[in-house]
C-alpha cells in the first residue's frame, strides 16, 4: 500500500499539470462539475469543483455524497498509473479504476488528456 505522502504528492502534481493548461482550454472543455478521487485502502477522497476552469474547494477526508464525477482506486494504482507502470485503458478494462461520470464528462476529461 503507498503512503498518503505518495499519494498526496501525485494529486499535487496533478494539480500542476492541471495548471499548466491554459485557463481558456479548460473553460472551453471543462464544464462545472463536482469531483471525487476516492483512494479505496484508505477510504479517503479528494474532493472538489472545477467552476469556471478551475478546481476549487479541495478537500482529503471522508468520501462523500455523489459527485460529478468519481475516480475510485487503490492507492498503489494510483501509483503504479502515475509512473506509467499500469496504463488507464488497461486498468480501466480490468476494473483497478472506476470511473463514475457521464458520457459528456468522459468526453471533456479525455480532450485534456491528449
Amino acid at each position: 500500500m503507498a503512503s498518503l505522502k505518495q499519494v498526496q504528492e501525485i494529486v499535487d502534481e496533478g494539480l500542476e499539470k492541471f495548471e499548466e493548461y491554459p485557463l481558456e482550454v479548460r473553460q472551453k472543455n471543462l464544464p462545472d462539475r463536482t469531483f471525487e478521487v476516492l483512494i479505496l485502502d484508505y477510504d479517503k477522497a479528494y474532493r472538489g469543483e472545477v467552476t469556471d476552469g478551475e478546481i476549487v474547494n479541495l478537500t482529503f477526508g471522508a468520501p462523500g455524497p455523489r459527485t460529478d464525477v468519481r475516480m475510485v482506486l487503490t492507492s498503489d494504482d494510483l501509483v503504479a498509473l502515475h509512473s506509467g507502470e499500469l496504463k488507464f485503458a488497461t486498468a480501466w478494462a480490468s476494473g483497478r479504476v472506476r470511473i463514475d461520470a457521464s458520457i459528456r464528462d468522459l468526453l471533456s476529461l479525455r480532450t485534456l488528456a491528449k
